[in-house]
């Protein structure tokens, strides 16, 4: 399939730089795949409405670490790091820069007072670093939230809750998973109480969440590696369910990744890289909560893909035609 097939043209206006003043305040366009049929009414607070008894919603309880760091050369250039992890003093990051970092340049990090050692520059961006303390450690001090590049301010206090849903567990993402941050406690309660169960998978967003795809067949284009988790328990409560709900296109990679070909789910962690594409066999995922997407990305394609080509681009129209707002923090469409 050609990549023209996933543009479409999105006002700079409607990329939204805030969250709305609540979760559940996010609008929520309904699609149901079989007919076709639009509404755009809705709310996210409206979710409950649309739990079936035996329902079983799988979030991914991913935590995004405060992994962007500023720092400075010794000659005072800027230099801004996304810390994208690593294992003890070690860590892999992307930078920017006015001009390449060599081996053995030392940074000093804007806040907390730490340095950095440029160990290695292995290309594309990408330099690998010894830390001054462990990673996390590390963030803690010297990081901040690290907001998309569609997002470009400075991020606030508010930030620091707004981008992380509220059952994020597992340090590791560069990106909010985003369909989930919809989410609130008494939301959940309350699904839970009409019918539905919550099943918890790991996903660690990386850094190709924003990647475009630059093929002119989408075929040719090749998905970053992720790491993922899926727990005996969670399992089991996926396997039993009679409907699978999957809260945001991390959710579906992961619950297809460890699919079988009888469309059970089996405990696995390590690596996907699974790249979902229109004419994919969905064994798992039988409806979707997901945000509004980038065009020309391997997300957009990935909804392309669940609700088909043509669905998608009639929902992201009457998504543009009635005002939703795109990307991280964002209006939701669910998808039946």
């Amino acid at each position: 399939m050609l990549l023209t097939q996933f543009q479409y043209e999105l006002p700079p206006e409607r990329i939204a730089q805030f969250p709305p003043s609540e979760r559940t305040d996010a609008r929520l366009l309904e699609l149901n795949r079989n007919t076709g049929t639009i509404q755009t009414a809705a709310t996210v607070a409206t979710l409950v409405n649309h739990v079936k008894p035996g329902d079983c919603w799988v979030i991914n309880d991913t935590r995004v670490r405060p992994a962007r760091v500023g720092t400075r050369k010794p000659t005072g250039g800027y230099v801004e790091l996304l810390v994208l992890g690593g294992g003890g003093l070690e860590a892999e990051a992307l930078y920017r820069a006015s001009k390449p970092l060599k081996a053995q340049q030392h940074l000093q990090c804007e806040v907390g007072g730490d340095t950095v050692l440029v160990q290695e520059n292995l290309g594309n961006g990408v330099v690998t670093l010894t830390l001054s303390r462990p990673l996390d450690e590390f963030l803690n001090r010297a990081g901040r939230v690290p907001l998309p590049p569609y997002i470009p301010r400075e991020p606030t206090s508010a930030d620091q809750e707004r981008y992380q849903t509220v059952y994020a567990n597992e340090p590791g993402a560069v990106a909010a998973p985003t369909a989930g941050l919809h989410f609130t406690p008494s939301l959940m309660k309350a699904m839970t109480e009409a019918g539905a169960t919550f099943a918890r998978v790991t996903l660690h967003v990386g850094p190709g969440t924003f990647r475009p795809i630059r093929t002119a067949d989408i075929r040719d284009h090749e998905i970053h590696s992720e790491q993922y988790r899926v727990t005996e328990e969670a399992a089991e409560r996926i396997n039993n369910a009679r409907r699978v709900v999957a809260v945001g296109t991390t959710a579906v990679r992961v619950l297809e990744s460890v699919a079988t070909q009888r469309g059970r789910v089996e405990a696995a962690s390590g690596e996907t890289d699974l790249y979902i594409q229109p004419g994919f066999d969905f064994r798992v995922v039988n409806a979707l909560l997901t945000n509004f997407h980038l065009p020309e990305s391997s997300l957009l394609v990935l909804v392309a893909a669940f609700c088909g080509l043509d669905n998608m681009h009639r929902a992201y129209q009457a998504a543009l035609e009635n005002d939703f707002r795109f990307y991280s923090y964002g209006d939701a469409m669910f998808l039946t």
